[in-house]
């Protein structure tokens, strides 16, 4: 079984990116910056199956100043002498309006490897998408306002409002990945408090909407936490697995924009 071990961490960051015009205020400040890291420890079962990364850099790319978002996921310990696993995913982004320019799928999976990137042209609407691994090249429509999996959740961190939230609000976001359009729906459950290695947070948590089969067990697998602050980070993950169950926590963090906020008892 191929498990996606940073595929279901890029879900927990799309999940702030669903949220309608009606959810969405203008900030003055992004909730991101220069410098900013997270570190995820995922359990497969009982295993420690991975380290995953999200990283933010500064950079420019054909000639256009850029926010260079970075990914990385790699299997460790007992599960990587079964099954190795090891993916890169990177984003660049407009600094002012957050469209992506370019997404970057490079995976090793159990000997499963794709190397894609895709270059956006939102003002065509199109998507160029060259598989390096077969030397393959084509163009694809996109729908106005799509992300990849890796620009949305940094993009809408910025304009989304948690404080519109209601119990049961559903959004649907356009995104592109790999070859294919895809409206991502996902669902806002409630207001909660979890418990992390540095202490009791505040959260937001939402219910994605997947697609059963090889990875998921059901449509309703996945439950995510996201900070209900203005950093609006990941905390925690959990998901069934059409073969077991994944738990994803932050371990570590830095370069937030804003302070960390825990509950003070």
């Amino acid at each position: 079984m191929k498990i996606k071990i940073f595929l279901v961490l890029l879900v927990c960051g799309m999940i702030m990116s669903y949220a309608p015009v009606s959810k969405l205020s203008s900030v003055t400040e992004p909730a991101y910056t220069d410098g900013e890291w997270f570190k995820f420890r995922i359990h497969y079962g009982i295993f420690n199956a991975s380290y995953a990364t999200l990283q933010v850099d500064s950079k420019r790319l054909n000639g256009k100043k850029v926010y260079h978002l970075k990914g990385r996921g790699k299997s460790t310990g007992l599960l990587h002498l079964f099954f190795k696993v090891d993916d890169r995913y990177e984003s660049y982004i407009d600094r002012e309006t957050g469209k992506p320019y370019r997404f970057i799928r490079d995976i090793d999976e159990g000997g499963h490897t794709k190397d894609i990137q895709i270059d956006f042209d939102h003002q065509k609407q199109k998507a160029l998408i060259h598989d390096k691994k077969h030397q393959e090249k084509m163009t694809m429509d996109i729908k106005p306002g799509t992300q990849d999996m890796v620009s949305s959740f940094y993009h809408l961190r910025n304009l989304v409002d948690p404080k519109a939230l209601k119990e049961g609000d559903e959004f649907i976001l356009p995104m592109f990945f790999d070859k294919e359009n895809y409206d991502f729906k996902m669902k806002f459950l409630s207001r909660d408090v979890v418990n992390t290695k540095f202490g009791k947070v505040n959260a937001l948590k939402f219910r994605p909407y997947v697609q059963s089969g090889r990875v998921f067990e059901e449509e309703e697998s996945l439950t995510v936490w996201i900070s209900d602050d203005d950093n609006k980070i990941p905390l925690k993950i959990q998901a069934k697995l059409a073969v077991g169950s994944l738990t994803a926590d932050l371990d570590a963090f830095k370069g937030l924009r804003y302070s960390f906020k825990k509950i003070v008892e």
